[in-house]
């Protein structure tokens, strides 16, 4: 079992998390790494929490279903439940935002792509179509009148 935690300094904003639904499913990009030969498989590979694939040679399905190339073994990967809000804390603390299941395989390395969304801490106001790509964000919120930020983004794979 994994855990996806991140640590990041949220300024004006509160309740990050992905955009994720059936519609617009969010990929969690990762590098995966073989359990029994230790190969790293050397591309991104991405992961949705709704995409169920079948796994070969058993009646159970993962949302990720993925064959080393070196030892020819299969391995699983699950997300169990929907991303968790990171909320606002001083000073920042690592919070867990997805645990996943993993069977013969290690997620070694994170990249945040796609959309995020977070709340406005004081205002309430919505702030969707984040990108922490660059490991920051900054927009400014009219209703209270001052700059809104995600900086100093960090985030870390470890056993659940």
């Amino acid at each position: 079992m994994l855990a996806l935690t991140l640590t990041a300094d949220l300024t004006g904003v509160t309740d990050l998390l992905p955009v994720d639904t059936p519609d617009d499913p969010h990929y969690y990009n990762f590098k995966v790494q073989c359990t029994s030969c230790r190969e790293v498989h050397p591309n991104w590979v991405g992961v949705n929490r709704h995409e169920m694939n079948e796994v070969s040679g058993s009646r159970g399905e993962a949302n990720f279903v993925w064959r080393c190339k070196m030892c020819k073994r299969e391995s699983t990967a699950t997300i169990l439940d929907a991303a968790a809000k990171y909320v606002q804390q001083s000073p920042p603390k690592a919070q867990q935002v997805i645990k996943i299941d993993c069977r013969g395989l290690e997620f070694v390395e994170f990249k945040a792509d796609g959309e995020w969304a977070a709340t406005g801490s004081e205002s309430g106001t919505k702030f969707t179509g984040i990108d922490l790509d660059q490991g920051e964000w900054y927009d400014y919120d009219e209703k209270v009148g001052e700059e809104v930020s995600i900086k100093d983004v960090k985030w870390a794979i470890s056993r659940a």
